[in-house]
């Protein structure tokens, strides 16, 4: 949605805005997928192929979850971002285009590029006019218009006749933390949604406190007590799908999280998924 804004505020809005997930293509089609391919480049390659870049030409390209680019594809990256230009998978004559880059990632940067994840010079080439998106927990006063939208839309969806939302489940939901941000305000929401058998939607508020540390007498530190929870929701998420990551029914999916994302997190926060495969 940021992106989108910023394009359709610029003087591109004219030009086509043209979004890839990362994370979403197999490592090898992703080269096809953001420069396309001649024909007979490869096994398949039937008929020219324009890629990502080309369509987006004149306009503003969205690479979302950058921080998952194969270590191979960020030179490449880095090569047209510096060259205006590059080359089709089997091609020889070099395709000029003037397209705006926006990229996003929800993994820290600064520690990929420490565990050599990530390229500085190509973090150093995106990071041109930085852009934070504060989490949900920065933005309370965001949450009464997160509810009321989200609320008409499953009761749309669901067909039934919800027209309020009690003041304590309101209360409840600005004051509560949100580790899995806009996502986990959706998944509550559409829950409550369903079971809600009247005209005033309620939540019940154990299910927020499954993602809640237990706080001890000692001082707790900020990143310490974030990390507390981030590392609770995974493991919920892990006991939910008896320690399964990948697949419809993964814990991935259900945080709503890339893969690769979720094993980076499970080494860096010391969970084993193992001990969770009998739960």
């Amino acid at each position: 949605m940021i992106a989108r804004a910023i394009h359709n505020r610029s003087r591109r809005a004219g030009g086509a805005f043209v979004g890839v997930n990362c994370a979403a293509i197999p490592p090898s089609l992703i080269a096809s997928e953001l420069f396309g391919h001649e024909k007979g480049a490869f096994t398949g390659a039937i008929e020219r192929r324009i890629g990502r870049f080309e369509s987006a030409d004149g306009g503003t390209l969205f690479l979302d979850e950058i921080g998952d680019l194969p270590a191979e594809m960020q030179l490449t990256l880095l090569r047209v971002l510096q060259e205006r230009e590059f080359e089709r998978v089997g091609g020889r004559r070099p395709v000029t285009i003037d397209v705006r880059v926006i990229a996003a990632t929800n993994r820290d940067l600064d520690a990929a590029i420490t565990e050599g994840a990530f390229r500085q010079d190509l973090f150093y080439r995106l990071n041109v006019f930085p852009i934070h998106v504060p989490p949900l927990r920065e933005r309370a006063g965001d949450v009464p218009l997160l509810v009321e939208y989200l609320v008409e839309r499953y009761s749309k969806k669901e067909r039934k006749g919800i027209r309020r939302v009690s003041n304590q489940t309101l209360a409840l939901l600005k004051e509560y933390g949100w580790p899995g941000n806009v996502r986990e305000l959706q998944n509550v929401i559409e829950r409550a949604v369903i079971l809600c058998e009247g005209e005033v939607l309620s939540i019940d508020p154990s299910w927020l406190k499954a993602a809640r540390p237990r706080v001890s007498g000692r001082d707790v530190t900020l990143p310490s007590d974030l990390a507390a929870r981030e590392k609770a929701v995974i493991e919920d998420a892990l006991r939910a799908s008896s320690g399964r990551v990948s697949g419809p029914k993964g814990a991935a999916a259900r945080l709503g999280i890339p893969r690769q994302t979720l094993e980076s997190k499970l080494k860096k926060l010391g969970i084993h998924r193992y001990r969770y495969r009998s739960s």
